[in-house]
This record gives C-alpha cells, structure tokens and sequence, in this order.
C-alpha cells in the first residue's frame, strides 16, 4: 500500500499573501463566463492524468452540467496568447465566509516553466475579492512535486495533515 499524506492550507488576510511576478504579458487569466462544463471536463483529465485525479472519471455530461451550473463552483483559466495553459476552480462557501481552491493545475506542456505560482496569486486575489475570510486547498503527496511548496510560498499556512493508505495502482 502506497502512503498517501494530504495537507490542508489556508490564508486569512490577502496582505500574508507573496505574490509571484507575472511571467510576461502573454499570459492572462480569465473568467469562465459561460458554463462549459467541456472546458472543466478536459482540463481535469489532461492535468489530472498525471497525478491521480480520478473521483469525476465516472461522471457523465449531466453530472458535469450541474456541476458547473452551480453559481457558487467559478472557473478560470490561464491563456499563453490565445493557448490555455492551465486552470483552477473555486468554490464559494458563502455560509462560511470561505473560498476554497478545488482544483488547480496546468497542462504538461507549461509545467516547470514558473507560471504555478503566477496562478496561484491570482487565485488568491481572486478568491479574497469575494469578501472571504479565509481562502484554503488541500494537496497532497501524489500531487506534483513542487503544488506544496508553491502554496508555502504563496503565504499559505497548513493548518492540518493526515496521512491515508492507497492501494497501488
């Protein structure tokens, strides 16, 4: 059995926040306005191919639909000119005051290339303009190498750790 520690993090104030620097102005991130529920769809197989991300493989187009028609699930995505690169997805827990970070990824072809942390700040900025009082994620070991450090270095503190067993693929 694999070994499989998930940590939770949060931020409380938008001024703990460290910004990463904008790699250059090709890059924008955007609002999804219109709910294609497609678009969440092929991001979260593409980027989630690679670190396990399987819980929705089995969800059909309805399930998909009302996912992303939900008011409080926001999309955005972060476009190389007119390319996407990568996403994330929010959820907005308006009884909590509470922005979480559910997904968050980029394509393979934009790994490595600085631009985690880039999204991330914006993310954060995001996520604090919904008037929250605290923004959170989990990430976890099967996640890429360097998801925990971007979110330390963000400003983000973890506020929790618990350790499960997978079985191997």
């Amino acid at each position: 059995m694999e070994r499989i520690i998930r940590n939770f993090l949060e931020i409380r104030y938008l001024d703990e926040m460290i910004q990463a620097k904008k790699p250059n102005s090709k890059f924008t991130v955007g609002k999804v306005f219109v709910n294609d529920f497609q678009l969440n769809k092929f991001f979260y197989k593409q980027i989630g191919q690679s670190y396990q991300w399987n819980d929705r493989l089995i969800w059909n187009d309805e399930k998909w639909i009302n996912y992303v028609s939900n008011p409080n699930v926001l999309t955005f995505f972060l476009k190389d000119n007119k390319n996407k690169a990568g996403f994330f997805e929010l959820i907005y827990h308006k009884d909590k005051r509470e922005m979480e970070i559910a997904y968050f990824g980029l394509l393979r072809d934009y790994v490595a290339k600085k631009l985690g942390g880039y999204m991330l700040t914006e993310a954060i900025k995001i996520s604090f303009s919904y008037n929250v009082k605290r923004v959170w994620v989990h990430t976890c070991s099967l996640d890429h190498k360097n998801a925990l450090k971007n979110y330390l270095a963000r400003g983000m503190k973890i506020y929790n750790t618990e350790t499960t067993n997978a079985k191997s693929a």
